[in-house]
């Protein structure tokens, strides 16, 4: 149970928008030392630059979380200047859709290069400094936060890309909070599955690499796009609700995060056709337009 957050170091990835952004600011309030860490230079100064006038110590970093040697460099420079972190929130995350056999190589090196590889590059470079720290000193804490995503836990069509990437960061951090448990009592984890908040991630694709750029998107793709827009931008649940909750779960060491837990009636549905061995239940069955409209759109000349 964490409940004093001030003078603590938190790492957070994805911090120029969305829930990167709201945590930060929140951790401001509380007095925590800030680690921002975006691929966006703007967004990121911006970040920066509004919360050292809140007051809070900050460190920022232009970084490729995909990369393991620029979050290696990450790792190093957070503890010579902070030591190690008490709270590691990999966050940074792209969206993508299209049919799945549409997904070009370079389509899956993105988005499992961002939402996979960052998380595991957060979780085995932090990971031991926490435990270290924690060694050092009994009355150290800890928290990990990995954000998937409710996509995470169902397999909605026409984004299976997506799907895959957040489906295997449930498992890392469900398999992270096991492990953490076997070797400590003083570092915990949890995993953020938001449904559709507006942020920014919808319009993921600013920031894809040259290559995807010039990569003329399929239909299904831009159906995809379409759909997300809509989904993320219709959201009621903000972004900086979804940020307060985060913290609350840490301060109450509870695991699962949810933005909206009314759609966990989704993933009941899908774990009692896995148990009972049945197909894969329609998904737009609550609300059938919804596949209609899909099916058309994707059977159109």
């Amino acid at each position: 149970m964490i409940q004093n957050f001030k003078n603590t170091t938190a790492v957070l990835t994805g911090a120029g928008s969305g829930f990167g952004l709201e945590c930060a600011r929140i951790g401001a309030r509380l007095g925590m030392n800030l680690v921002l860490v975006d691929v966006q230079q703007d967004a990121l100064d911006q970040a920066q630059a509004e919360l050292e006038a809140a007051g809070a110590q900050v460190l920022a970093r232009r970084v490729d979380v995909s990369k393991a040697d620029q979050m290696e460099a990450l790792a190093a420079a957070v503890k010579e200047r902070f030591g190690a972190p008490h709270f590691v929130f990999n966050n940074a995350g792209v969206g993508a859709g299209g049919l799945v056999w549409e997904n070009s190589v370079q389509d899956w090196d993105w988005v499992l290069g961002v939402n996979l590889w960052g998380v595991i590059h957060g979780v085995r470079l932090f990971t031991p400094m926490m435990l270290e720290a924690a060694a050092q000193d009994p009355a150290y804490r800890g928290h990990i936060v990995n954000t998937a995503s409710m996509a995470g836990l169902l397999t909605p069509p026409n984004m299976g890309i997506y799907n895959v990437s957040k489906h295997a960061v449930v498992s890392l951090s469900e398999t992270l909070y096991q492990d953490l448990r076997l070797v400590s009592d003083q570092v915990s984890a949890s995993v953020l599955c938001p449904y559709f908040v507006p942020t920014g991630i919808s319009q993921s694709h600013r920031n894809q690499p040259d290559a995807l750029k010039s990569q003329k998107p399929t239909k299904s793709q831009l159906i995809g796009q379409a759909m997300s827009d809509k989904a993320v931008g219709s959201g009621k649940v903000t972004a900086a609700q979804v940020a307060q909750k985060v913290f609350d779960a840490i301060s109450a060491d509870q695991f699962y995060i949810y933005s909206h837990p009314h759609a966990l009636g989704s993933v009941q549905t899908r774990m009692e056709d896995i148990v009972q061995g049945k197909n894969p239940t329609d998904p737009f069955a609550h609300k059938p337009e919804l596949g209609q409209q899909l099916r058309a759109a994707l059977r159109a000349a």
